[in-house]
């Protein structure tokens, strides 16, 4: 499925903007998706090293399913959703194609 994202670009004759529809090839989205795959991955680590600090500056017993809770709580704070990257990656997109003034 493609992923396509709409952005207002302004004229200078108009008063109302035109509104581009941006589209992800499906190599932009597989990369897009690798590379958000990635830095999840990453950062999961982070929350679970995280998650341990914190059981350990606060003397709890470290349970094993209580680090990975608080650690799925912090990466979902934390967290860049695959939308999102896409997104980014469009509005990329739009501004190599338009100009970043729009």
């Amino acid at each position: 499925m493609v992923f396509s994202k709409s952005f207002p670009r302004t004229i200078d004759k108009s008063t109302y903007p035109i509104w581009e529809e941006i589209y992800l090839s499906d190599d932009e989205e597989q990369k897009t998706q690798v590379e958000c795959r990635k830095k999840n991955i990453s950062l999961m680590k982070e929350c679970v090293d995280d998650a341990k600090k914190i059981f350990v500056e606060k003397n709890l017993k470290d349970f094993q399913s209580d680090v990975i809770n608080i650690a799925i709580v912090l990466f979902e704070k934390r967290a860049s959703h695959e939308v999102f990257w896409k997104e980014s990656k469009a509005k990329e997109k739009f501004d190599k194609l338009f100009g970043s003034n729009n």
